[in-house]
């Protein structure tokens, strides 16, 4: 009786050499990781927008904008803040992941795909 086997299945298979002591070489390569562009697109947006945050907030309260409804201000702070900090460590990642700095790697950003 045989057992029918039904999927797609992408396998890589090597043949072990008769001096086999239980293990394999490529068990210990490190795969190349791809580039997580999902993950890297939102750090950017979220760099780039908590950067103007943080910056409209800091001229309302400089007083550069004549307004009366200056006391959002506080909350514009708080969510630049909030954006700003996961944004600028992704980027920093990224950018140290694609330089080949050793202890960065790509798998250390979420990928939303």
């Amino acid at each position: 009786m045989t057992k029918k086997v039904t999927g797609n299945y992408n396998a890589r298979y090597h043949k072990l050499t008769r001096t086999d002591d239980g293990f394999v070489d490529l068990q210990y390569q490190k795969q190349k990781s791809k580039m997580p562009w999902g993950g890297i697109i939102l750090a950017i947006f979220l760099f780039i927008a908590g950067s103007l945050l943080i910056t409209f907030a800091s001229l309302l309260f400089a007083g550069h904008f004549d307004g009366q409804h200056t006391e959002g201000a506080w909350p514009l702070l708080i969510l630049g803040i909030l954006m700003f900090i996961p944004g600028v460590y992704h980027v920093r990642i990224a950018y140290l992941a694609y330089r080949g700095y050793p202890g960065y790697v790509f798998d250390d950003i979420p990928d939303f795909e």
